[in-house]
């Protein structure tokens, strides 16, 4: 999610289907075990053939039973069914989940590799660190899955509900109930950002816009688990015209990784993230452009239940002596624009987020206290967008939803949009800066 600091908006089971049903239901890869036994009967026929040893007969060809197969469960499965829909705990049975990329520290920072202490505070964080690595291991799947999945001539809408079926299946929360999307689910709705949009854009109820084979688009979504967000990113294109501007805000983004740790100003890094991301160049349309960083866009840092805790990673040098601190969780995403490298409000909103620091105010509009109730006990402070409201039952909830913005509880995020005519890409990673070690989802 896009942090936009200058305006001050911060940003199982299988449902398998039947045999020939032409693959309506995820298809399930599981082990499966042959008898390779022989009849006991087929064996007696054959003793008794050589003991009489008849003239004229012949010995009686042995016969084999067709051999069984025991049938394929999703219990059984071993690896995640296609679209993503098996439990991912059930991949997982003993709860530990897989590491992320492992960093050590380096410079003055590089005694903590080793120091026993600092490894013995990272040891009593283990239940923070593995929460963090379900979250980041369900968004690796249903991210892999999406990745080869996606394709010109779907709907965006087709898009964003695929990949938000794929969290709420493989976290065990499909999100109905109230309370169930507090304890894991969706962690930030999922944006389809194109072309000169660089963020916060996801489809409405309605929207039929259709992913062309010209588009840029930003997917970002994120997933949680009690709170602990894994908020991740990347760009799709289908045109290779576009692999520089690309490959300049990746080489950005992993600037911004490898440069984040302990004590770390913030201003070194965006120096860094900028430095990488501005030696790039893309030719498109038979111009040669500068790719610049989108100066207004940053990364954030992450706080239980709040995508946005307080601090930002700015992608462009300044004079921010804010530094990274020890057990601190940043969200390093860089983006890059063919335009001019900023961002403005545009289009018709969809995200939304209670504030943590909502005033206490009256509502005198009926719709939007049963509103507010309905946002509390289902999403609390998490992001949520319209089509999640939808999904509730929630009808007609515009004049109270509204109204809960302009009251200071809810805040919205609309669109961010460079000038139209340009192309914008964005990358996102999750990093935990801990005692001992700098772990990357």
């Amino acid at each position: 999610m896009a942090a936009k600091a200058s305006e001050g908006l911060e940003k199982l089971t299988t449902n398998g289907g039947k045999a020939g049903d032409g693959g309506t239901g995820p298809t399930v890869l599981a082990e499966t075990e042959v008898d390779h036994e022989d009849s006991d009967d087929d064996k007696e026929d054959d003793d008794v053939a050589a003991e009489n040893g008849a003239p004229g007969v012949a010995k009686k060809k042995k016969k084999r039973k067709p051999r069984k197969k025991k049938k394929a469960t999703a219990g059984s499965a071993k690896v995640q069914s296609s679209p993503p829909r098996v439990l991912l705990s059930d991949l997982y049975p003993s709860g530990k989940y897989p590491e992320g990329e492992i960093v050590e520290y380096r410079n003055e920072n590089a005694f903590r590799t080793t120091n026993e202490e600092k490894r013995h505070l990272d040891l009593m964080n283990n239940d923070f660190l593995n929460e963090y690595r379900h979250g980041a291991e369900i968004h690796r799947q249903v991210r892999q899955w999406a990745q080869k999945s996606i394709k010109p001539g779907q709907t965006l809408t087709e898009i964003a509900e695929g990949i938000e079926d794929g969290v709420r299946a493989l976290t065990g929360h499909p999100g109905l109930e109230e309370g169930d999307n507090i304890k894991g689910g969706m962690g930030f709705p999922t944006g389809l950002s194109l072309n000169h949009c660089a963020a916060h854009y996801t489809p409405n109820a309605g929207n039929k816009i259709v992913l062309q084979k010209e588009d840029v688009m930003k997917v970002d979504f994120g997933v949680h688990i009690n709170g602990r967000i894994v908020d991740s990113a990347w760009t799709m294109t289908f045109d290779p015209i576009y692999d520089n501007l690309l490959a300049a805000v990746k080489d950005a983004t992993n600037t911004g990784v490898r440069e984040a740790g302990i004590d770390v100003r913030m201003s070194d890094i965006g120096a860094a993230i900028q430095e990488a991301m501005e030696s790039y160049e893309v030719e498109i349309g038979g111009h040669a452009l500068p790719v610049k960083c989108i100066r207004n866009l940053n990364g954030h840092d992450i706080v239980q239940y709040s995508i946005h805790g307080g601090k930002s990673v700015p992608i462009v040098k300044g004079g921010d002596q804010t530094k990274m601190e020890e057990g601190e969780t940043f969200a390093i995403e860089t983006f890059g624009s063919t335009g001019k490298g900023y961002v403005r409000d545009d289009m018709e909103t969809s995200h939304y987020a209670r504030r943590a620091d909502a005033p206490n105010v009256s509502l005198r509009v009926s719709s939007a206290r049963s509103l507010l109730n309905t946002i509390t006990k289902n999403f609390g402070t998490l992001p949520f967008c319209r089509r999640y409201l939808d999904r509730l039952g929630q009808e007609k909830y515009l004049l109270g939803l509204n109204n809960l913005v302009s009251s200071g509880i809810v805040e919205a995020y609309p669109p961010l949009c460079d000038v139209k005519g340009s192309y914008t890409a964005q990358f996102e990673h999750v990093n935990s800066i801990l005692a001992s070690f700098k772990e990357h989802c």
